[in-house]
């Protein structure tokens, strides 16, 4: 019998529904208003838009990567956003191709002229990929992963490597080697992590889109923290090669956006089937596009009839109250769109989170065994073998990539293997099936993308388990397979402008077409919440 069923729905009426909606241009205080169903146009599309300007010919792709080159400079001293920045020359020359292409009348493609963020763990050929790492720096791959390769073929321009806990291993930017990004709605506080780097960028308007990835809910936990757009894609959705693995069947390349439409598009760009992954999916990939719809076009109930499962478990004790009250105005908010919305209940959803951490280690000790200073990275001289081995991986390892490896060893070890890792597929394959059944009987389910608005860099750093404990709403996704889009849905106390809370939509496998549909109806409908930070109202970083 599975320890997960679904249970019967019940009313939302114990949560807190009020509303706390708010439109930062500047830094005002917080104010409480009530969002209302609106028939305004959608969220502005930066990659739409940039694509218009440049077939209309109102400015050059070189024009536009100075701009936004400019904007990426001021703000970069005080975020730290970027670990590998081209110089600009290089940059601005891919513009000009980009330009004597049009010209030619040739179709530029349709991320034509857009700015793209790269993840360090993600291979580019033309910059160093070091995974966050000392012990792969200064390493230049001799490729680009497909996801890079697909973006630059596509009209794309990789503008930098955005930082990241070391190999994908914390939740905070803070375990990278060598900076900590700060999160651009208070310079005080973690963008999240381990794709800090890639949701801080988006956030900050340095670049237009981003790729990371997410292992246990890199790409949504800092889209929530960044008040961005994160989609974490089906396993196998897009294709793996070029992603330095940490565990191989958790690892998902994911998008960031300051808009759906602009994640959206960024996925329908990477992708698709790979000869080089053999995990990869052989599914069609939809036209995403097409499902970005204006509710102008649409009735006063554009999502009439969806069913719409809260996992009760996820607004529970250790959620703050501003949290859940955040959520609840959300799931109000589906309400109003003609959603039908209960909460369901996954009683193993708690078991996801020490699944996960067995899991992920395990993988992992295996995966990083191949930095050992002669296969892969930063060689040390030693006399024997073994003091090699050993000194180049004490060297190039930091602290919390070295605990890991030593608890996923120790978990493969002979007479513990039936006890963690076996004992943890097994609870994976409860929490894949109370998915499966929960998704039966709802069309998407909803939940926060994590415990807390971003904390303050430092606050969590030296207790480990604490930052662990902050995964719990997004590795039961990974393990299950499933996608997942997070969304900005309001704001708690904190900062100068308030801190954005982020939305978890999950849906059923390779469905991520219906989560971008409703997540563009959702923000298009979302009244005055405007999601842009202080370092950009304030123009600090035009």
């Amino acid at each position: 019998m599975l320890l997960s069923t679904l249970q019967t729905p019940r009313s939302l009426s114990r949560l807190s529904l009020t509303r706390h909606s708010h439109s930062f241009t500047s830094r005002a205080s917080l104010t409480d208003q009530t969002p209302t169903l609106t028939t305004s146009p959608p969220p502005h599309s930066e990659i739409l838009s940039t694509r218009q300007i440049l077939l209309s010919r109102r400015a050059s792709a070189a024009d536009l990567a100075l701009s936004r080159l400019v904007r990426l400079r001021l703000a970069e001293p005080r975020l730290r956003s970027f670990l590998h920045l081209p110089d600009d020359d290089s940059l601005l020359a891919q513009a000009r191709r980009l330009d004597a292409r049009i010209a030619a009348g040739d179709d530029p493609g349709p991320l034509a002229g857009v700015l793209v963020g790269v993840k360090d763990n993600i291979c580019t050929a033309d910059m160093p990929s070091t995974g966050g790492s000392r012990v792969l720096e200064g390493y230049r791959p001799p490729f680009d992963a497909t996801a890079v390769k697909r973006v630059r073929e596509l009209g794309g321009i990789v503008v930098g490597k955005t930082n990241m806990d070391e190999f994908g291993m914390g939740s905070t930017t803070e375990a990278s080697a060598f900076q900590v990004t700060a999160n651009p709605w208070d310079e005080s506080r973690v963008p999240g992590g381990s794709s800090g780097g890639s949701a801080a960028a988006v956030s900050a308007r340095q670049c237009v889109v981003s790729l990371g990835s997410d292992t246990g809910g890199s790409v949504r936990q800092p889209a929530s923290f960044c008040g961005v757009v994160g989609l974490k894609p089906t396993y196998g959705r897009v294709s793996r090669f070029g992603l330095m693995a940490y565990a191989s069947s958790l690892d998902a390349i994911g998008c960031f956006g300051s808009s759906v439409a602009d994640t959206g598009i960024l996925l329908h760009a990477i992708a698709g089937h790979d000869r080089f992954d053999a995990t990869s999916s052989k599914q069609d990939v939809p036209d995403y596009q097409s499902h970005f719809v204006s509710v102008s076009s649409l009735d006063s109930k554009p999502l009439k009839g969806l069913r719409v499962g809260l996992i009760r478990e996820t607004i529970d004790k250790g959620v703050d109250t501003g949290v859940i009250s955040a959520i609840g105005a959300a799931a109000s908010h589906f309400e109003e769109l003609g959603c039908s919305v209960n909460e369901v209940s996954l009683p193993s959803f708690s078991l996801g989170l020490p699944a996960y951490y067995i899991l992920a280690v395990s993988e992992s000790s295996s995966n990083l065994s191949r930095y050992d200073g002669i296969r892969y990275g930063n060689q040390v001289f030693a006399d024997e073998l073994d003091s090699l081995y050993g000194g180049s991986r004490a060297e190039g390892f930091g602290s919390e990539v070295k605990m890991r490896i030593l608890m996923g060893t120790y978990a493969l070890s002979a007479g513990y293997y039936d006890a963690y890792y076996k004992r943890a597929q097994q609870v994976r394959t409860i929490i894949r099936n109370s998915f499966k059944e929960a998704l039966s009987q709802n069309d998407i389910l909803i939940s926060p993308a994590a415990p807390s608005a971003a904390y303050k860099i430092g606050e969590k750093k030296n207790d480990s388990l604490a930052m662990y404990a902050g995964d719990i709403m997004t590795v039961n996704v990974n393990l299950a397979g499933l996608p997942a889009l997070v969304l900005p849905c309001g704001f708690v106390e904190g900062g100068t402008a308030g801190l954005p809370v982020g939305l978890q939509m999950i849906g059923a496998a390779f469905n991520e077409g219906e989560l971008l549909r409703v997540g563009h109806i959702f923000e298009q409908t979302l009244e005055n919440c405007r999601f842009v930070p202080p370092i950009v109202a304030d123009d600090i970083a035009f």
